[in-house]
């Protein structure tokens, strides 16, 4: 497993949470830097360039929402938001502000490492060099640079925004299920992160528009621009 040099930003205010996933993910061979707060956290992400956040919600200082906004908008980085178990607000607005996958506590360790490898991969094939642009329509992929234009405008997404975005573009008019959406997009091998399909397809439709991606009620979503 190629981790050893990849970095971990752990933001919990509870110690015993907090040293307990940095001792399950150094054991996978992550470098893990640990804070407490949202202003700590914020500056840890702009001084360490962690590979990934595991981000609480409820912290000192500013909460993990504000925090997840705030590093996303310096430099985008996958973010594994944690949250009170039932707490559908904070979810919703986590993958809202940036977060690409969620938990609710009490969590395993075990799920948690699995979670982190799991957006640990896609961000490394999301950096493997491949064809510049897509066109369809008006819509615009730059996979080089990771941009998106629609009409001429660029639309500033998350790195999962992006990728579930580039995948729905590989199959136009295709109606993809939310369940291969989650297994290829997200690395997931089971089927309990449906929401987190629709949050994400949610916020493409508030950024590029709400034509752009049709729902196929208890099946999937496809991309409906013309090729």
């Amino acid at each position: 497993m190629e981790t050893t040099e990849r970095r971990v930003l752990v933001v919990e205010d509870d110690r015993a949470i907090a040293d307990a996933v940095a001792a399950r993910l150094r054991a996978e061979g992550f470098r893990v830097h640990v804070v407490g707060d949202g202003p700590a956290a914020v500056e840890a992400a702009r001084t360490g360039r962690p590979d990934v956040v595991v981000l609480d919600v409820m912290l000192p200082g500013f909460d993990g929402l504000e925090v997840c906004r705030r590093i996303q908008a310096e430099r985008p980085v996958p973010v594994l938001m944690l949250t009170a178990r039932g707490d559908e607000t904070d979810l919703l607005v986590g993958l809202a502000v940036g977060a690409d996958d969620y938990m609710s506590k009490p969590f395993s360790m075990r799920e948690l490492a699995a979670r982190v490898n799991a957006l640990v991969r896609r961000a490394d094939k999301a950096r493997v060099t491949v064809e510049n642009a897509i066109h369809l329509g008006d819509l615009e992929i730059n996979r080089a640079e990771r941009r998106v234009f629609r009409g001429g405008v660029e639309a500033h997404l998350t790195p999962t925004e992006f990728d579930l975005l580039v995948h729905l573009a590989g199959r136009p008019r295709t109606v993809l299920p939310r369940e291969r959406l989650l297994a290829d997009v997200w690395g997931w091998a089971d089927a309990s992160g449906t929401r987190t399909v629709d949050s994400h397809i949610k916020a493409l439709r508030r950024k590029l528009g709400a034509d752009l991606i049709r729902t196929v009620h208890g099946v999937g979503y496809a991309l409906e621009v013309d090729r």
